[in-house]
């Protein structure tokens, strides 16, 4: 039986529709991350699983117990969740151990012990206790808050952006440690993120709710190697497409050929992760072409520290492309290299105007954002591409 099971559930502000026949399912011990742009619905989902919110139809069940329905609806300190808000929100006047213990028995309270277990959880010290909130820094402060919502065993955690407001290096460090907590807990937790790779590295199952629905719901690999259409793709990671001409299993692009895993015919624009496109040298176009690979020309390197990636145009006058390669095998700018597609396209669609042709300008989605680059290798401002 899953923790919880949320079927059919509508909600609307006003005239605005912001959930629309919304179903999930939530097994019991695992880690949840919903993921969507600012806007879909996903923190509206969040306050009405607490019971902040009522939905205008649809019903809510936390195992075999129904919480919501229309008419009637179980107040949200009945439901035994925990809520981590995403500034934590901690008392500012009482300390650690305090803060951890306000939703617990007043024996439990006065024993102490539990308040040392849940600070050990969250990888804090229990020496911690004494402090105030602002003695804390904003990780520690987020791990305060998630020992306070695991304090009474809740059936559910609900973290509404827990970490958005971390620095990087101190949000990786948090969430990794949130994600240890909950799963050592045995914890049935429901992340709310913008934060792709957040969602991706930390959750067993990633929900993308896109317009008011669920769109996808999958194991994080999945989701990014088979994304169930091309907006998903977008927004799970970079995306390169490329038009081509396709016939049965195979189309040809700028790049030659390359796998399609559902069989189509003509006109078609294909689309690549960056890291698909591999890099090899190749002292000039000759010795790229003899060793099977696309010769084109290295025109900006975005570099990240373990990784990078770079833009080349084919060449002589082909498309330009995005790849992805480990920062030690670097190519430099004015570089010419050879390309070669691994694996199959991730995702098909029918070609702009039904026409395919390799000079075509191609575009490299970052995000839910597109960057247009042209054959000359030369992109445009990036312009937000709504998620429909």
């Amino acid at each position: 039986m899953s923790a919880l099971t949320v079927r059919g559930v509508h909600k609307r502000f006003g005239a605005t529709p912001v959930l629309r026949d919304l179903d999930l399912d939530v097994a019991d011990g695992e880690l949840v991350a919903v993921l969507g742009a600012s806007g879909c619905g996903k923190t509206t989902l969040l306050r009405l699983v607490a019971g902040f919110d009522t939905p205008d139809a649809g019903t809510i069940h936390f195992g075999a117990q129904e919480v919501c329905a229309p008419g009637r609806s179980m107040s949200p300190q009945r439901r035994r969740v925990g809520y981590v808000p995403q500034e934590g929100a901690l008392f500012p006047h009482l300390d650690v151990a305090a803060n951890v213990a306000f939703g617990l028995p007043r024996a439990q309270r006065r024993a102490g012990v539990r308040i040392h277990e849940l600070l050990e959880l969250v990888g804090l010290d229990p020496a911690h206790a004494s402090r105030l909130p602002r003695q804390l820094s904003g990780g520690q402060q987020q791990r305060v808050a998630l020992a306070r919502a695991l304090a009474p065993n809740p059936s559910l955690v609900l973290l509404d952006e827990p970490f958005s407001s971390l620095d990087a290096g101190l949000r990786a460090e948090t969430r990794a440690a949130v994600a240890d907590a909950l799963r050592a807990a045995h914890a049935t937790a429901l992340l709310v993120t913008h934060d792709q790779s957040e969602a991706l590295s930390i959750a067993d199952r990633v929900a993308i709710v896109r317009a008011g629905r669920i769109t996808q719901f999958d194991a994080p690999a999945r989701l990014y190697d088979a994304p169930v259409d091309a907006a998903t793709a977008r927004f799970v990671g970079d995306v390169t497409t490329l038009d081509a001409d396709a016939d049965g299993a195979r189309a040809e692009t700028a790049l030659g050929p390359v796998r399609l895993r559902t069989h189509a015919s003509g006109p078609i624009t294909v689309l690549l992760r960056p890291e698909q496109i591999t890099i090899t040298a190749a002292p000039d176009a000759a010795a790229s072409r003899v060793a099977c690979a696309t010769p084109a020309r290295v025109t900006h390197v975005d570099y990240y520290g373990h990784d990078a990636t770079v833009t080349l145009t084919v060449l002589p006058d082909g498309p330009s492309v995005l790849a992805r390669t480990l920062a030690r095998d670097l190519p430099a700018l004015g570089d010419v290299v050879g390309l070669a597609v691994v694996g199959a396209a991730l995702h098909v669609e029918a070609a702009p105007g039904g026409r395919a042709g390799n000079r075509t300008s191609i575009s490299a989605y970052r995000g839910s954002g597109i960057i247009r680059i042209d054959p000359d290798g030369h992109s445009a401002a990036q312009i937000p591409q709504p998620l429909q």
